[in-house]
């Protein structure tokens, strides 16, 4: 028992000296990572708006609060008297980090801001991007950013409602199991001026865990003046496609509509079958016979009670005292099992089983034949639509003013971030470089866990795995071997092992088979994958020895005469075997395989 307590306590102690290697090689970056400082991204070139929301009195200028009140709701939630604060981040905050946060619940809110100046579509993109994080999780709530339609009577912010009119609304929203991630647009009739929003396909992606995380997520929308279309979250793809196809309803209506005051012919005859009126009920066809008749094969089971009832009067009951004869009639004792039925089959009269009956055919009615007649199914002619139009441009939105956030929400502390509105992606892209991955990448190095070390150990050793796994089977084995010198003598696994005891040969066989197979598989983890990747300077010379051999040859061959020719020629794809030959031998380099040198054109 002792060797055993001494066994375990030198395991945990290599365990642990390889769990305190792996802190303490991290623990130099996560001493870095506390020591950055956070300061304020500055924009690489124009955008028409950028706001981080780190300079508070800043945003108190330029943002402004709804004063409006709702329509067609109750007036105790009528009124946009949502809470907005300039808070950190609950988690993985940073001294100076702010962001927009709405903080109340079951409220209406509302608040915007004017862009530099107005944006135009014309021949530059647009991209807005922002970062959402929804610290409390989300039940229901919309997060989703209006760019608002330059419109001389709507100019007033501080009237900033759920009608105010929008060019774009973009950005994740979501009620129950219900997950979306809007992108509408408004587009306007060319005909008569109408304005009918249009709604994005669904996303590829599943998006659920953006919504219940409680991490930072940047949702980035970019429209080209192609009618293209791209929708990023954290910079990866999850929806795209075109303007002109991908909405719904489509931006183009038909060219061709079902004339509405077309009605049906009276003699047209949408019925592909019809009953065959020459056919002929046939004469053993029994419309009244039952479905079910008796079974005269069944027969009473044996022990079958016949003559006793299935219940019988409790001999136990009593008549109430208060029994009224006049008012509650004859006194009647309530009925119980009988209990000589208990045992047997059955009581009572037999009755036989009923079974299918053979010569039930149900009502007869004709078969059904090709109707001669059949004009298929009558549809409305179609007509010129008199609403047609071609819109191969629907990029040329109607210009954007202002941005806002018009929310309601079931949830609180919404986080809002790092708002941009810019028509170049280059500069979106080296925006989002310089907030959203560097919080991200800061993050992930303040959330890495022992595991999450680990197994980024693992991926490029994968013979530590061998490592691990000797580590945790010791205790196993010392356990098991600690059962097994308890057991009685005569039972078979001390059999087993005084017959090994005995014959050397079967200890030995027991001991090389199993360090082979773990020699195999240290090989094939850390040999194998560091030759395939791995390649020795030294490994690199030969070739660039062939290489000059091979351009010498081919120099010398030029200025051979063509008397000599033929012999050179000879001598020439010898070298050129033994060149191959030196190639095979070697590592190939950057996915070249053997260098051949090319033939004389001579």
């Amino acid at each position: 028992m002792a060797r055993l307590v001494a066994n375990l306590i030198i395991y945990l102690c290599l365990l642990c000296s390889i769990i305190k290697a792996n802190e303490s090689g991290d623990s130099n970056v996560q001493d870095t990572v506390a020591k950055v400082v956070y300061k304020t991204p500055e924009i690489s070139g124009f955008a028409y708006l950028v706001e981080t929301f780190d300079n508070e009195e800043k945003f108190k200028k330029s943002w402004v609060l709804s004063e409006a009140k709702k329509d067609s709701v109750d007036e105790d939630i009528a009124k946009y008297d949502g809470i907005w604060s300039i808070e950190e981040p609950k988690e993985h905050a940073q001294e100076g980090d702010l962001g927009l946060v709405l903080k109340s619940k079951a409220r209406h809110a509302a608040i915007s801001t004017t862009l530099s100046k107005p944006f135009y579509f014309g021949d530059n993109p647009l991209i807005v991007q922002y970062e959402v994080n929804f610290q409390e999780g989300q039940e229901c709530s919309g997060a989703y950013l209006k760019l608002l339609t330059l419109d001389a009577e709507h100019q007033d912010l501080k009237k900033f409602h759920d009608k105010t009119p929008y060019t774009i609304m973009f950005g994740p929203d979501k009620c129950g199991n219900n997950h979306k991630l809007h992108f509408i647009f408004r587009h306007k009739n060319p005909l008569n001026g109408s304005i009918e929003e249009k709604h994005c396909k669904k996303p590829r992606e599943r998006l659920e865990d953006f919504f219940k995380d409680k991490q930072s997520h940047l949702y980035t929308l970019i429209i080209r003046p192609d009618n293209s279309f791209e929708i990023k979250v954290d910079n990866k793809v999850v929806n795209s496609g075109s303007l002109l196809d991908d909405f719904t309803p489509p931006v183009n209506p038909p060219l061709e509509i079902e004339d509405p005051t077309d009605v049906q012919p009276e003699d047209w005859d949408d019925k592909e079958k019809i009953p065959d009126l020459s056919a002929v009920k046939p004469d053993d066809w029994d419309e009244d016979a039952p479905a079910q008749i008796v079974d005269e094969d069944d027969i009473m089971p044996e022990g079958w009670l016949e003559d006793e009832s299935p219940m019988i009067p409790n001999p136990d009951s009593v008549k109430p005292e208060d029994w009224d004869i006049e008012m509650d009639g004859e006194w009647e004792p309530p009925e119980i099992p009988n209990p000589k039925c208990a045992d047997a089959p059955g009581c009572g009269p037999y009755k036989q089983k009923m079974k299918k009956n053979p010569r039930y055919k149900g009502k007869w009615s004709p078969p059904l034949i090709n109707n001669p007649n059949y004009k298929g199914k009558w549809k409305p002619k179609l007509i010129h639509n008199p609403n047609y139009f071609n819109d191969q441009h629907p990029f040329r939105m109607m210009p954007i003013f202002a941005v806002g956030f018009e929310l309601w929400s079931m949830s609180t502390d919404i986080l809002f971030d790092n708002i941009l509105v810019a028509d170049d992606e280059e500069v979106a892209r080296k925006w989002a470089e310089d907030t959203f991955e560097v919080r991200r990448a800061r993050i992930e190095k303040e959330s890495v866990t022992l595991w999450g070390r680990i197994l980024k150990v693992t991926n490029y050793k994968p013979g530590w795995w061998v490592l691990y796994f000797i580590y945790c089977a010791v205790p196993v084995v010392l356990y098991i071997w600690y059962l097994l010198k308890r057991v009685r003598e005569y039972s078979v696994w001390h059999q087993v092992g005084v017959f090994a005891t005995e014959h050397r040969w079967i200890c030995g066989t027991c001991i090389i088979i199993p360090g082979f197979a773990i020699l195999l598989i240290i090989y094939y983890c850390c040999l194998a994958s560091q030759d395939k990747y791995d390649v020795k300077d030294e490994d690199k010379q030969p070739l660039e020895a062939n290489e000059q051999t091979a351009q010498k040859q081919e120099e010398t061959e030029n200025q051979l005469p063509n008397t000599e020719a033929e012999e050179e020629i000879e001598k020439l794809n010898e070298n050129e075997e033994i060149i191959e030959s030196e190639d095979n031998d070697n590592p190939a380099i950057g996915g070249d395989g053997p260098r051949r040198r090319k033939p004389n054109k001579d």
